[in-house]
């Protein structure tokens, strides 16, 4: 069953329920407003006849004749119950008074009795009251009168109220299913909108709403609101399944190259005659430096897939000096002619990873090694930079195309002055991966023939007590 359906039937039941409680209580009301109005009039009447009248048992007169006009009926009872007179349009018809009436108007504990009964013609309003004047016999005077045209009208009323009832609850039903669907528009278009962005993808839609800031404008509101969070969310994802992509295709790449390798040296080993001992020499030294390459090939791409899969960093203050004392002093062994040095400034601390900081100065001094010729100079410089640590590794090697810049820290990505040597192309993607994992930054500027200079920029710390 539609919301519409729905809103339609609970805006008819409770018509229906106001309009048969108002028939109800509008019919009994009128029922017993008519009712009294016809039980005073015979009270009055009575009161008028004994006022007036000179009573006999078996007639009623008075000074202007017979009283009983054909709609009211007069009778007098004798205190036993007996019939004493009544007026000629009664007939052969007796008022009745039932035996509680007439007990009671005996024993004197009511002073007039009204009761309704039935007969052919219709019901009819008895009246009876006790009297006594001096000089005569008790009695109790009946005056009735029919209440066939109170029914009559009663029953026109039910009649008007209950078809009344009947037409405004059509009626109404109509105007509530009409205002139901002009209120729910706005959510059909939702549902509309809706169905054609999962149908065709497209979350640069938008709910057109130019109604009041109701609830209904605030789910329009917060339905667009959500339209965007998820066409920012999409085209995240449809991003990351292309650099995935990319990411896999590159690395098939990589590794294709040196299994290459090493299936033909294998095919080399295998030849029958046996190669020259010079040359098996060879090839298993070519085979055991692809395989070198293959296990940092495949230690970057773990380490990059950590990182991308969010993987938190456990961050601490960390003394500069001492980390770049110890990176240095590493790095040296690899130097072979290039002159390394580094700066002896005021201990400075990072909020940082202290592993992870140490392998991404060890990547950046690899690369400014083997991209410095014999004789160069490489220095690492630590300062504070707003609020921050600025540490700095600077080279005076081949330095790096500007067109090639943008692209230095991209995955596989190598430049055409480094693409010698066994580089995989993976370094400086992951130097900026642990970095961007420590809230820190990292950025080049280089000079193709003057060098190039690499700064991170962590959070400072202060330092940990006892440290230097």
């Amino acid at each position: 069953m539609s919301i519409r359906l729905r809103l339609t039937l609970l805006y008819s039941t409770i018509l229906v329920f106001t309009l048969v409680v108002f028939s109800v209580t509008t019919y009994i009301t009128v029922s017993r407003i008519l009712l009294d109005f016809q039980q005073n009039a015979l009270a009055e009447e009575a009161t008028q006849i004994l006022a007036q009248g000179v009573f006999t048992l078996t007639v009623i007169e008075t000074p202007r004749g017979r009283i009983a006009v054909p709609e009211t009926y007069v009778q007098v009872r004798t205190l036993d119950g007996e019939v004493a007179g009544k007026s000629p349009n009664l007939g052969s018809f007796t008022l009745p008074l039932s035996d509680e009436g007439l007990q009671r108007l005996r024993s004197g504990e009511a002073k007039a009795w009204t009761e309704a009964v039935s007969t052919g013609d219709g019901r009819l309003l008895v009246y009876s009251k006790p009297f006594q004047f001096p000089g005569q016999s008790a009695g109790i005077l009946q005056v009735a009168r029919s209440l066939a045209e109170q029914d009559r009208a009663l029953g026109a009323l039910k009649w008007a109220l209950t078809v009344g009832a009947g037409l405004a609850t059509i009626a109404a039903f109509g105007i509530g299913w009409g205002l139901a669907g002009l209120s729910l528009r706005p959510i059909n278009r939702i549902t509309q909108t809706a169905q054609e962005i999962g149908a065709r993808r497209d979350f640069s839609r938008r709910v057109q709403y130019s109604g009041p800031s109701d609830e209904i404008g605030s789910l329009a509101t917060t339905f667009n609101t959500m339209l965007t969070e998820l066409q920012a969310a999409y085209r995240q994802v449809e991003q990351s399944l292309q650099a995935q992509q990319r990411f896999v295709a590159d690395a098939s790449h990589e590794l294709r190259t040196p299994l290459t390798t090493i299936r033909g040296n294998v095919a080399l080993l295998r030849r029958d005659p046996p190669i020259s001992e010079e040359d098996r020499v060879a090839v298993l030294q070519d085979v055991a430096e692809e395989i070198e390459r293959m296990i940092r090939l495949v230690n970057g791409l773990l380490l990059l897939a950590r990182t991308d899969a969010g993987l938190p960093l456990r961050t601490e203050p960390v003394p500069v000096r001492p980390l770049v004392d110890e990176v240095c002093r590493q790095a040296l062994v690899l130097a072979d002619g290039r002159a390394l040095s580094w700066d002896d400034q005021t201990s400075t601390a990072v909020l940082a990873d202290r592993d992870a900081l140490k392998q991404v100065l060890l990547i950046l001094l690899d690369n400014a090694i083997k991209y410095t010729p014999e004789g160069g100079q490489i220095t690492v410089t630590s300062a504070p930079h707003d609020g921050q640590v600025a540490i700095s590794v600077h080279d005076t090697g081949v330095g790096i195309d500007p067109a090639a810049l943008p692209h230095i820290f991209e995955r596989f990505y190598r430049g055409d002055s480094s693409r010698s040597g066994q580089n995989t192309g993976l370094g400086l993607a992951i130097a900026k991966s642990l970095i961007e994992a420590q809230k820190g930054t990292i950025t080049v500027q280089s000079e193709l023939g003057r060098g190039s200079v690499f700064t991170v920029v962590l959070p400072r710390a202060s330092l940990p007590p006892g440290s230097e």
